[in-house]
């Protein structure tokens, strides 16, 4: 069974795009006059010109809206597409997921005519720069050093691609891993964690000491007082790129 069909039940509600983050993955697409989505889950950040989506879990491919490009359900290590099938293919905070993450990126190079667009982070950064992993769920960090691809290898795959930091700001509307670092308090709602997939397979036994740790820390008002500097800002880089490789 795909872990989405287990983990993504409560997307829907937790995982609303983020208009910011969407106009800089659009602005990497550019003219692009047709767009293939791998990985789709519930189409957040499809453009408008995206012709078909793919995604193993039926359970992500029920939340798609009324409207959403069709879906396919399928793998991208063997994509049911044709070479050069599209203008240009994205692929966002799902290559981590890929049984054969290699094979996944030679589909991508084969069905994209002139540009392929990744979503994903570098785990060192994320695990140095993001508090929650590096001082409270340290076993959440050790998960995504075994899944976790670093960009280099990625945009190497890729035939070569540039790389541009993804700012996470303080009010992120989709609630991926590191969308609520200057909100904490989420971090104890199970919805929350259960909609980032670092923590949903890590599992609330193995993050339960830190996470009381966390909330006795809320309470106490230390938390405040060790990261106020975060307080005073309106988003940070804590390690998610877009590698955009033209082809």
């Amino acid at each position: 069974m795909n872990i989405y069909d287990t983990i993504g039940t409560s997307y829907v509600h937790t995982r609303q795009p983020d208009p910011r983050i969407a106009a800089q993955i659009h602005a990497t697409l550019g003219d692009a006059s047709d767009v293939i989505n791998i990985g789709a889950g519930s189409g957040s950040y499809e453009p408008p010109q995206t012709v078909l989506a793919v995604e193993p879990s039926e359970v992500m491919i029920a939340q798609r809206p009324p409207g959403a490009a069709p879906a396919v359900r399928a793998v991208a290590e063997r994509l049911p597409v044709r070479d050069g099938a599209a203008d240009a293919v994205m692929a966002l905070l799902t290559i981590h997921h890929w049984t054969d993450p290699e094979a996944g990126i030679a589909e991508l190079r084969r069905i994209a005519r002139r540009r392929i667009v990744v979503l994903t982070w570098d785990q060192q950064v994320f695990r140095e720069r993001f508090w929650l992993v590096r001082d409270y769920l340290p076993q959440a960090a050790a998960f995504d050093d075994e899944r976790a691809m670093p960009t280099d290898v990625v945009a190497e795959l890729l035939g070569g691609a540039r790389q541009e930091p993804v700012p996470i700001p303080h009010d992120c509307t989709d609630g991926f891993g590191a969308a609520f670092w200057r909100r904490p308090q989420a971090y104890l709602d199970p919805r929350v964690r259960a909609g980032i997939s670092m923590l949903a397979q890590t599992g609330d036994a193995a993050l339960a000491p830190g996470l009381a740790a966390l909330e006795d820390d809320l309470n106490t008002g230390r938390w405040q007082d060790r990261y106020a500097d975060l307080l005073a800002l309106d988003s940070i880089d804590v390690g998610y790129r877009l590698l955009v490789a033209e082809l």
